[in-house]
């Protein structure tokens, strides 16, 4: 009888070990993957890209305000905006504005550094930089056409 009972208590003692050990590993698993949840993945850049071209700008055209695509051809036809700016110094402070607040840029954050392009039938039209370049980086493209013309649209998102 005494030995049942000395036998149960160890079973006991070496169930509650196991439970605490598969805690501590489902916890150590979470931390581990916590860092690699702040890198930038390509979808990111993608939608980024996605959005900004249909984000507003100041430009206004005789009709509305511009979208950043419609912005993109306006520069490329060397328009002016009602207001008698630049087509293309809108389109240079609204990506630079939107680039900035859309990726923390710094040597603390997952976001090193960062590179904008703008190409107009394979030239190009805009280029925006900001923090530093590094080995490691995502990136999308975008292209479309309008009149003839091919327009890309990249970023690149170093790490």
């Amino acid at each position: 009888m005494i030995r049942k009972k000395g036998q149960e208590e160890i079973v006991g003692f070496v169930v509650i070990v196991v439970i605490v050990s598969v805690i501590l590993l489902v916890l150590l698993s979470f931390l581990l993957r916590n860092p690699s949840e702040e890198t930038v993945n390509n979808y990111e850049v993608q939608g980024f890209i996605q959005t900004a071209l249909q984000y507003t700008s100041d430009c206004e055209s005789s009709v509305e305000f511009l979208s950043v695509q419609e912005l993109i051809i306006a520069c490329g036809n060397d328009e002016t905006c009602l207001d008698n700016k630049n087509s293309c110094e809108v389109l240079n402070e609204t990506v630079k504005e939107l680039v900035e607040k859309g990726w923390n840029v710094g040597d603390q954050n997952a976001v090193k550094g960062y590179k904008f392009s703008i190409l107009e039938d394979e030239q190009g039209r805009l280029l925006i930089k900001g923090g530093n370049e590094t080995a490691n980086y995502k990136g999308a493209v975008q292209s479309f056409a309008r009149r003839g013309k091919e327009y890309e649209v990249s970023l690149t998102i170093y790490e």
